[in-house]
C-alpha cells in the first residue's frame, strides 16, 4: 500500500481549511486531520462509499468563549475522499468518555447523547462509532475497511491468522456490532496493548492511531501492506470456469431481462454492469454458488448490495426467451429466501421490524458479469464499486482458506439497524426517479428542454442527437450518456438503445423528438426532397419506436413512447407541405403504436406544438414563415389565443405531463399558446 503522505501537501493544506474555515474555529488539528482523511479516502482499497472513520481530540471554543476538549469525528453521510471540515463534527469529550461507565447504552439514546454534546447542532450526525473513538486514548484515530485485511480476516480461523500477521502491532477483537458493547470491548483491548499502532476487528476493519495525523496514517498504511504481504505469500485464487454457452446473449439484450425480474411493480431499478476481470473471474467461477452466497466482506456493504447476490444461468444467444424463465424462476426463489430470512430472525428480534424489499442489488451472469441496481445510477454505481471490491477481496481470501463472512444473524442486525438505514437517507423520492428516459435530437432546442425537464423529475437520460458533442454536453449537465446517433439510419438507432441498456439497464420513456422542417409548395417540390423529410420526420419515428418497444417487451414493465408531431399534422400551412405531411403520418403512427402495445402496457402520446423557437424554427425561417402568412414575426410566435410566444420549455412540461399520465394513450397534446385552428376535436 502506498503511503502519499506529504509534508508539502499537509502543510498547504493547514493553510487552506484554516484560512477557508476561520470563521468555523477549524484550528491546525482539525485541518491536518482533514488532509489525511482525504488521502484515506481517496484509496478505494481503503474505503468505500462513506465506509469507515477518522477523528481527532483536540481543543476548542464552546459558546462562553471557553477551550473544551472535543472529540472532532467524521460526520454521517461525508465522504471521506472529498470531506472538509465541517465533515468532522465536534463533540464535547469528557461526556462522551463518562458513557464508558454505564453497562448499557441504546442506539437511540447514543444519538441523542452525542447530539446534545455537539458543539454546533447545525452539523452532521456524528459517526455511529464516535463513542468507539472516545473511548480509545489516542489523539488522531483512522479507521478503515481494507481489502486486504479482510481478506485475512474474513475466514473462521480469522482472529488467530491476523494474531499471526500483527502479533503485538495490533490486538484483535471479535466481532460485535458497532456500538456501545463494541465501544466498550475495544477501549479495555487497547488499553491493555501497551505500545500497540491499532486494533482490528474480525471481519469488520482496521484501526491505527497516533499522537500526529502523519503517525496515525503511516500505520494505517503499514498495517495494510502486513496484510497485503500476507495475502502475497499465497496468492489470489483463480476460479476454475464454468462451461459456457458457444454463443452468448448479448449484454445488451440480458440487462432489460434482468431489469424487468428484479422490479417490484413500480418500483423499478436502475442497473449497470460490471466485467473487470476480478469481476469475471469471481462471477464464472465453478464454486460462484458457494462463495457468493456466504455473505459480505465487511457488514455495511449489506444496506447496498442485499446479504447475497442472484445468480442466473449464462444465457444463449439463441434462447432469450428461455434465460428470461430462468430467470423468472431465480427472481422467484430469491423473494422466497430473502422473506424466509426476514422471517428468522425478525423472530429473533421480537417481531419488531419491517421488511425492506426483497429485490437483489446485484446479479451475477456466467460469461457477461455482475449487473448492479439501484434506485438512481449513483447508487447502481455504488454497488457496482463494492461488486468489484468484493470479487477481489474474496479471491484473495480463498487464496488463504475458505472466505467466511459474518454470521446471518450478524447480516440482518447490521441490514436492519435504523443507524445504517439512516446513512442511506430518507428524502422523498422525485415523481419519476428509479426510470430511464431517452432523447433524440436532444442537443438543443425542444429536445435539450425535455431532457432538463426529465432529469429534474429523478430520470436518468440518454441524449441522443447528429451532433454528438452537443449530446455528450446536454448529458454531462446531468450524469446521463450521451450519443451521437442519426435516427435515419437503423444500425445508429439500435446501437443507441444497446448502450442506453448498457448504461442503465433499458429504458421506460422515449422521447422521439428529432426532426426538420423543409418548405415548398407540395405540387411543386422535388420528390427527393419530400423523400428526405419522410425519412427524418416519419420513419426515424418509426425505427426508434420500434427500438424503444423491443426494450420495454424484454423488461415486462410497459413503457412510455412520446412523439413530437406538430401542429401542421392537423393544421398546415401554406408552403410546409414536405414538413406537414410527413407529420400526420406520425401522429397517426403513434395511435398505431398505442392501438397495438397498449394491452402490455406501452402507452403512446404526442404533442402538436407550434412556433417553438428552436434550431429548426431558426429567426430565418420565423421570417420566411411570417412573411407567407403575412404577419409580423412577434404577431406571428404570438399568433395564439394566449397571445404569447410558446417555448420549448413549455413543450417539454408537455411530454413530462403524458408521461405521468398513466391511464393516457393515443393521445396528442396542443402546445401552442391556443389554435382553434389546430384544435383536434
Amino acid at each position: 500500500m502506498k503511503n502519499l503522505y506529504s509534508d508539502a501537501d499537509a502543510k498547504a493544506a493547514i493553510a487552506h481549511y484554516m484560512t477557508k474555515y476561520a470563521a468555523k474555529g477549524c484550528n491546525e488539528d482539525l485541518a491536518i486531520r482533514t488532509y489525511t482523511t482525504r488521502l484515506l479516502g481517496g484509496v478505494g482499497q481503503l474505503v468505500l462509499h462513506g465506509g469507515g472513520n477518522t477523528s481527532v481530540k483536540t481543543r476548542m471554543k464552546d459558546q462562553f468563549g471557553d477551550d473544551v476538549d472535543v472529540l472532532c469525528v467524521k460526520g454521517s453521510g461525508w465522504d471521506m475522499g472529498q470531506i472538509e471540515p465541517p465533515g468532522l463534527p465536534a463533540v464535547r469529550l469528557d461526556p462522551l468518555r463518562r458513557l464508558a461507565t454505564l453497562d448499557k447504552l441504546t442506539d437511540e439514546d447514543m444519538v441523542n447523547f452525542q447530539r446534545l454534546n455537539m458543539l454546533d447542532s447545525s452539523g452532521p450526525n456524528p459517526s455511529v462509532e464516535t463513542i468507539f473513538h472516545a473511548f480509545l486514548a489516542p489523539k488522531f484515530i483512522d479507521h478503515t475497511h481494507a481489502n486486504a485485511v479482510l481478506s485475512v480476516s474474513d475466514h473462521a480461523n480469522g482472529m488467530d491468522i491476523l494474531r499471526e500477521v500483527y502479533g503485538d502491532k495490533a490486538p484483535v477483537v471479535e466481532y460485535v456490532m458497532p456500538g456501545f458493547a463494541l465501544a466498550k470491548m475495544a477501549g479495555e483491548a487497547a488499553a491493555k496493548a501497551k505500545g500497540a499502532w491499532g486494533l482490528v476487528l474480525h471481519k469488520h476493519g482496521i484501526f491505527s492511531w497516533g499522537d500526529t495525523a502523519k503517525e496515525a496514517y503511516d500505520r494505517m498504511i503499514a498495517l495494510v501492506t502486513m496484510a497485503e504481504d500476507r495475502i502475497a505469500k499465497a496468492g489470489r485464487r483463480v476460479f476454475a470456469s464454468v462451461s459456457l454457452p458457444a454463443k452468448l446473449a448479448s449484454a445488451a439484450d440480458v440487462a432489460p431481462i434482468l431489469r424487468g425480474a428484479i422490479a417490484a411493480g413500480d418500483k423499478r431499478f436502475v442497473m449497470e454492469l460490471r466485467n473487470t476481470p476480478d469481476v469475471m473471474n469471481f462471477v464464472n467461477g465453478t464454486e460462484v454458488s458457494r462463495y457468493s452466497q456466504a455473505g459480505v466482506i465487511t457488514p455495511d456493504h449489506v444496506i447496498r448490495t442485499k446479504n447475497r447476490p442472484m445468480i442466473v444461468p449464462a444465457p444463449k444467444a439463441d434462447d432469450l426467451a428461455g434465460f428470461a424463465d430462468a430467470v423468472k424462476k431465480a427472481r422467484a426463489q430469491y423473494d422466497a429466501d430473502y422473506t424466509a430470512y426476514f422471517e428468522r430472525h425478525n423472530a429473533r428480534v421480537g417481531g419488531i421490524k419491517k421488511i425492506l424489499d426483497t429485490a437483489p442489488r446485484v446479479v451475477l451472469v456466467p460469461g457477461l458479469g455482475a449487473f448492479c441496481a439501484g434506485i438512481t445510477a449513483k447508487d447502481s454505481a455504488i454497488a457496482g464499486d463494492l461488486v468489484e471490491a468484493a470479487s477481489a477481496t474474496i479471491a484473495d481470501a480463498e487464496g488463504i482458506g475458505p472466505f467466511e463472512s459474518v454470521t446471518e444473524g450478524d447480516l440482518f442486525d447490521v441490514e436492519y439497524w435504523s443507524l445504517e438505514q439512516a446513512k442511506l437517507g430518507k428524502s422523498a423520492e422525485k415523481r419519476l426517479q428509479r426510470h430511464v428516459a431517452l432523447v433524440t435530437g436532444g442537443g438543443s432546442g425542444i429536445g435539450a428542454a425535455s431532457v432538463a425537464a426529465f432529469a429534474a423529475e429523478g430520470c436518468e437520460v440518454v441524449v441522443l442527437d447528429r451532433d454528438g458533442e452537443a449530446a455528450k454536453a446536454v448529458a454531462k449537465k446531468f450524469g446521463g450518456l450521451g450519443l451521437a446517433c442519426d435516427v435515419t439510419k437503423e444500425s445508429d438507432v439500435r446501437a443507441a438503445f444497446d448502450a442506453a441498456a448498457l448504461r442503465f439497464g433499458g429504458v421506460d420513456i422515449v422521447v422521439s423528438n428529432a426532426g426538420a422542417a423543409w418548405g415548398g409548395k407540395i405540387g411543386e417540390v422535388d420528390d427527393k426532397l419530400m423523400r428526405e423529410s419522410f425519412e427524418l420526420n416519419f420513419f426515424a419515428h418509426q425505427t426508434v419506436a420500434k427500438n424503444a418497444v423491443r426494450v420495454m417487451k424484454a423488461q415486462g414493465m410497459g413503457g412510455c413512447l412520446l412523439f413530437n408531431v406538430s401542429k401542421q399534422a392537423v393544421n398546415p400551412g401554406p408552403d410546409f407541405g414536405p414538413y406537414g405531411l410527413p407529420k400526420a403520418a406520425t401522429m397517426f403512427l403513434l395511435r398505431q403504436y398505442a392501438v397495438d402495445y397498449g394491452s402490455i402496457g406501452i402507452r403512446a402520446n404526442g404533442i402538436n406544438a407550434d412556433r417553438i423557437r428552436t434550431g429548426l424554427l431558426t429567426d430565418a425561417m420565423i421570417a420566411t414563415r411570417s412573411k407567407a402568412r403575412g404577419l409580423t414575426e412577434k404577431d406571428y410566435m404570438g399568433g395564439n389565443l394566449l397571445g404569447r410566444e410558446v417555448t420549448a420549455q413549455d413543450v417539454a412540461q408537455g411530454f413530462v405531463a403524458l408521461a405521468l399520465a398513466r391511464a393516457t394513450t393515443g393521445a396528442v397534446l396542443t402546445v401552442d399558446g391556443g389554435n382553434i385552428a389546430a384544435a383536434l376535436r
